[in-house]
């Protein structure tokens, strides 16, 4: 899979995932590995640039004496999710095109 194109992909797993509960690295990792491979050396960085970004807040909570990150989507991070299924028809669209197949309108 392209690079860029696997970039955003998981960038929206990632959001989409914490849709569903604010979480941390280890059960994010877990959570979207059942649709798309990633491991931690691309996890963190992606959550880096999803909290810089304005799309996801961090805290720590202590956890068996340890600091535990855990991430919560904002309202701008589900703006984004949104916005990527909203223009999946646009994707699919392309990708008819280029298997040569054409949607029925």
């Amino acid at each position: 899979m392209d690079v860029q194109l696997k970039r955003g992909l998981l960038e929206i797993c990632v959001l989409a995932a914490l849709e569903k509960e604010n979480s941390y690295g280890y059960k994010i990792i877990k959570d979207v590995s059942g649709c798309i491979k990633i491991s931690e050396s691309t996890l963190y960085p992606i959550l880096k640039r999803l909290e810089n970004g304005g799309c996801l807040t961090v805290h720590s909570v202590e956890h068996n004496g340890r600091l535990r990150k855990y991430y919560k989507i904002t309202a701008k991070g589900k703006e984004r999710v949104g916005e990527f299924l909203n223009e999946w028809d646009d994707v699919m669209n392309v990708y008819y095109f280029i298997k040569g197949e054409h949607l029925s309108e």
